[in-house]
């Protein structure tokens, strides 16, 4: 079933024309970005994890290395997985650590991973996208510590 929703997110962004896309990238920077990003964290059925300040599953791929966003670079990829951006310095929730938050190019990164959404989210919480494999690599959301939670 996630592949499905998946497949369907990058068939969407792949029939829609070149500004479609663009401009659909643009709003959902929007939606996901702040002045400065504050990351929570939030028990859910697979333990506590990062999310947005507004309670979205924060993940990151497997396919990044070194802080460095690799779903900008594949078709259809950041329209699917937007990244959390931030224009000031992250804040950290409680429980999470704000020396492992950061950014890099404007991405809010955490113990050096890039962080993502997913825009098929249904909502704060959502979980049942953990560990889909899409765009040549897993998406996983992260604990405390910094690490992935499969």
């Amino acid at each position: 079933m996630k592949r499905i929703y998946v497949s369907l997110a990058v068939a969407l962004a792949s029939a829609s024309g070149a500004a479609t896309v663009a401009s659909a990238q643009s709003n959902r920077s929007a939606a996901h970005s702040s002045a400065a990003a504050t990351v929570q964290l939030r028990h859910t059925s697979l333990g506590s994890i990062l999310v947005s300040s507004s309670g979205r599953t924060l993940y990151e791929f497997t396919r990044d290395h070194g802080n460095k966003n690799s779903c900008v670079a594949i078709s259809g990829c950041s329209a699917a997985w937007p990244s959390l951006k931030a224009s000031g310095r992250p804040t950290a929730g409680s429980g999470v650590k704000a020396s492992l938050l950061s950014t890099s190019g404007g991405q809010v990164t955490y113990a050096g991973h890039p962080l993502y959404t997913y825009s098929g989210d249904s909502g704060p919480g959502e979980t049942s996208y953990v560990g889909v494999k899409a765009f040549g690599g897993a998406w996983y959301a992260i604990n405390a510590s910094g690490g992935a939670v499969k």
